[in-house]
């Protein structure tokens, strides 16, 4: 029976609530900033998210508007670079929530002495700032972010380096994410892997997933949209353990 020796978290969507209140913010405001018409709507915005990385999402949608490949690049990495610092900013003034649950989970898996871990598309300038204001830096063993691999999800790289990192398996570890893209990366790392939705990922094909629930926890309990019934208490310490165990 395998031990579950540290489990890795995704970030946005998945700890927090980063995205329609603090990315899609951000990201509007630099367009303003920009003296660009664009405006990202909650439902254009989800649509968006397709694309991981933002800078990558902003060059995108530049060139679906017209933009060359040339100019949409340029202009993509100096928007990228200002929405970076405004979302900090949100960050820093206690704009952007983690998800319930997820402050004591993490909690829960240090005190049982399993490592925690986060594996993540964002870049380490507003990463470690939400990490830190939400968790506190030292609730993490390892924190591997996009600025530590080329390639982002739904490339496993992220979670190759964070196996790496923590000197595991596969098998020694557990994945949490909301996303198909999360989904797939940790899948083609050889994680098992517990999908979180949220509103902008409840609809997409997380096939991948070994089970996937609408929240982390509720004291009421949380609907289990696939799984057994015992995860119907949300993502607790007991639930990945017995994921690990390959028994739920």
């Amino acid at each position: 029976m395998n031990s579950l020796r540290a489990v890795i978290f995704d970030v946005d969507g998945t700890l927090a609530d980063t995205e329609r209140d603090g990315h899609r913010v951000a990201f509007n405001e630099a367009f303003e900033a920009a003296g660009l018409g664009y405006r990202w709507s909650v439902e254009e915005y989800g649509r968006l998210l397709t694309t991981t990385g933002g800078r990558r999402r902003i060059e995108r949608y530049l060139q679906s508007r017209g933009h060359s490949p040339t100019e949409a690049a340029a202009l993509a990495a100096h928007l990228h670079r200002d929405k970076t610092r405004r979302f900090a900013g949100l960050v820093r003034t206690g704009a952007i929530r983690a998800r319930p649950g997820a402050t004591e989970l993490v909690s829960a898996l240090r005190a049982e002495g399993v490592a925690t871990a986060v594996a993540t598309t964002g870049t380490s300038e507003w990463v470690l700032p939400l990490l830190d204001t939400l968790f506190g830096l030292d609730a993490w063993n390892i924190v591997v972010t996009g600025s530590d691999v080329t390639a982002l999800k739904p490339d496993p790289a992220v979670y190759r380096e964070t196996l790496a990192r923590l000197g595991l398996q596969p098998a020694e570890a557990i994945a949490v994410e909301d996303s198909a893209n999360g989904v797939q990366a940790a899948v083609s790392a050889g994680l098992r892997c517990v999908a979180v939705v949220n509103e902008y990922t409840r609809d997409q094909d997380l096939s991948g997933a070994v089970a996937v629930l609408d929240d982390l926890a509720r004291p009421e309990g949380v609907s289990v949209l696939r799984g057994p019934p015992q995860w119907a208490q949300g993502l607790t310490v007991a639930a990945l353990r017995r994921l690990a165990a390959g028994v739920g």
